[in-house]
């Protein structure tokens, strides 16, 4: 079954393993998670439960979410995610979740907001090869053909300069190296989505390799 956690993106280091490798790994602080509520097939059409994640001030949470937070009797909180494909039965309204569900050589799924890179061009943002530098010519980082004559537009999907960033990105099949139940901690191999402090939902890998 699935099994998920929020955490916060505090940044990368590097570790040793048994045999002298060095691992560069991703640490995220996943302080513990609050059951908010249980959907299930009868009252919502779907099974998944829904975490709280990191406290809100009293005084930033509207009514509807401070009574939300009272019936699983926690304060209200800044970030709410749903994992979906859980096993109910293993959950409580109010029960916490700490980073101790996983452990250490699961492979997991990290889903965050990437970094926002602002506008920028097709070379950036596509990938795209530029033209000489030199010799008269003028075409340098341009987009290039914006396609054939006979429909007189451009067709969309149309690789072109635009926003770049700042998007919901899924890294898979991330090992976790290390969990540090005493500062809530894991410390993941590789990189993850998104800045320094961002959020991110850590699940059960879905396409495990066999």
């Amino acid at each position: 079954m699935t099994k998920g956690i929020l955490g916060r993106k505090i940044g990368m280091t590097q570790v040793f393993a048994e045999n002298g490798d060095l691992i560069p790994v991703t640490v995220v602080e996943a302080t513990p998670n609050v059951v908010l509520q249980k959907k299930s097939v009868e009252t919502d059409g779907y099974e998944a439960i829904q975490l709280g994640f990191e406290d809100k001030r009293e005084k930033l949470a509207n009514k509807p979410e401070k009574g939300h937070a009272a019936k699983a009797n926690t304060a209200p909180k800044r970030f709410i995610r749903e994992i979906r494909g859980v096993d109910l039965a293993e959950y409580e309204v109010g029960q916490e979740v700490k980073v101790d569900i996983f452990a250490e050589g699961e492979l997991v799924d990290v889903t965050g907001i990437s970094k926002g890179k602002g506008f920028q061009g097709v070379i950036k943002r596509h990938g795209q090869s530029r033209g000489p530098m030199a010799h008269g010519s003028r075409y340098h980082r341009r987009p290039g053909s914006m396609g054939p004559i006979a429909p007189n537009r451009v067709f969309k999907s149309k690789n072109l300069p635009g926003r770049m960033g700042g998007e919901k990105v899924t890294v898979q099949n991330l090992q976790i190296v290390k969990v540090d139940a005493e500062r809530n901690l894991l410390l993941i191999k590789g990189n993850v989505p998104g800045p320094k402090k961002g959020l991110v939902k850590i699940k059960s890998a879905v396409k495990v390799k066999q």
